[in-house]
C-alpha cells in the first residue's frame, strides 16, 4: 500500500439527505447517543459547527478504543460537503495527515447518498494503527447508525 492515497465509499440511505447532513452540520454533539462506535465527543476549540472548530472524539475501530481530534476545515452547505482533518491521539502516531470528506446527496423521491472519502498520508509504509480501510469501515458503520436513527424518528 502506498504512503499516501484515498479510500472512499458511497452508501445509499433511507433518511432524507437534508436530515442526514444536518446531523453533521448542526447536531454533531449527539453522535455518541446515535452511533455505537462513538463513545464521546467534546469541543476542544471553538464550537460544534463552525470552520476552525476542533472536537476531541473517542471511538472504536477494529475493536480497539481510540481517540483523536477533528478540525472542521471547510463547509459547503450548498453542495452538502464538510471536510475534517484528524490529528493527535492514535491518528498522529501513524499518519502525517488524515482528512475526511463527507458529501450528502439528496434524492428527489426520498433518501439520499452519502459519499465518504479519506485522504491520507502515512508516516511510514507499515503502520501499527488502524489502516485507511479500517477508518472507512468505521465510517460505513457510522453512516448506517445515523440512517437507522433518523428513519426511526
Amino acid at each position: 500500500m502506498a504512503l499516501s492515497g484515498k479510500v472512499e465509499t458511497e452508501i445509499e440511505i433511507q433518511a432524507s439527505g437534508a436530515k442526514f447532513y444536518n446531523i453533521f452540520r448542526k447536531q454533531l454533539e449527539h453522535l455518541p447517543n446515535i452511533a455505537t462506535e462513538v463513545h464521546g465527543g467534546k469541543v476542544h476549540e471553538g464550537d460544534w459547527e463552525n470552520i476552525g472548530s476542533v472536537k476531541h472524539w473517542e471511538y472504536t475501530i477494529e475493536g480497539r478504543k481510540q481517540s483523536a481530534k477533528a478540525k472542521i476545515e471547510n463547509i459547503d452547505d450548498d453542495n452538502k460537503i464538510i471536510i475534517y482533518s484528524f490529528f493527535d491521539g492514535d491518528v498522529s502516531e501513524n499518519y502525517k495527515s488524515l482528512k475526511a470528506i463527507l458529501q450528502v446527496i439528496h434524492k428527489e423521491h426520498g433518501g439520499g447518498i452519502v459519499k465518504w472519502t479519506y485522504e491520507y498520508e502515512k508516516l511510514k509504509e507499515e503502520i501499527a494503527g488502524s489502516s485507511p480501510d479500517s477508518y472507512l469501515d468505521f465510517a460505513v458503520k457510522l453512516i448506517k447508525d445515523i440512517d437507522s436513527h433518523l428513519v426511526k424518528e
